[in-house]
């Protein structure tokens, strides 16, 4: 009997310590949220944004574009209120597995509140005022204006920080130009743009374009005979 107290009142105390550390990163990552906020509320740091010299509505992607953005990235995108809980818990369970922070679940509103307001640093306080700061924005943004935003403020390898400067630089067009193969290997670079780089590794970036292309065939965004007719000749 001694042992059986021993282990439940051993099992108590561990699950307080872990509520204790739990509650405890969520409070530095609510402070951190609250900060950033008070610092550059929403709407001014939108304004900077949109401000941009070479920034590009919504309206001027091409709709291969952003399937295959939503594809690649986010596939609920559409259906969540800035968190997708299903990514979440298979990236929990291959970090655990990995013992490293090998997954992140993100969705395309995380990383657009981790873009505009916080580091690139894996830090479980930054995760969680990263959640709060994707809620907000989705009570004040619409999903098209989320996506807008997103590709005007990622990093596309080559020194390029929006979706007008990548395709510009990369092929010459404005994003509203480009192609249907264009638009899905340039979907693919902001996974990881100085791998992806098409200046510097074209080979690697074909290789994420087919990746793209097959996620958008397993979402339905085309039919296995369109990826075919637009992906290059292996």
């Amino acid at each position: 009997m001694k042992v059986l107290r021993w282990i439940r009142n051993t099992v108590l105390l561990l699950m307080a310590l872990c509520l204790c550390v739990v509650g405890a990163v969520v409070f530095m990552g609510w402070n951190m949220y609250t900060r950033a906020l008070e610092a550059l509320p929403l709407d001014q740091r939108v304004k900077q944004v949109r401000e941009q010299e070479s920034f590009t509505s919504f309206d001027e992607l091409p709709d291969t574009y952003v399937d295959a953005v939503i594809a690649a990235e986010d596939h609920r995108f559409f259906d969540h209120n800035g968190i997708d809980p299903i990514a979440i818990g298979r990236a929990v369970v291959n970090d655990i597995k990995a013992m490293s922070f090998v997954e992140g679940g993100s969705t395309i509103t995380q990383q657009l509140a981790k873009n505009l307001y916080f580091s690139q640093e894996k830090e479980l306080a930054r995760k969680v005022a990263e959640v709060f700061m994707a809620f907000h924005l989705e009570a004040n943004y619409s999903k098209e204006e989320i996506l807008e935003l997103y590709v005007n403020s990622i990093y596309f390898g080559n020194g390029c920080y929006d979706v007008a400067s990548a395709s510009q630089s990369y092929f010459g067009v404005e994003p509203e130009q480009m192609n249907e193969s264009q638009c899905t290997l340039l979907a693919g670079i902001p996974n990881a743009p100085s791998v992806y780089d098409l200046t510097l590794n074209p080979d690697l970036a074909q290789q994420r374009q087919r990746q793209v292309v097959e996620m958008m065939v397993k979402h339905e965004y085309l039919t296995t005979d369109e990826a075919l007719a637009l992906l290059p000749a292996a």
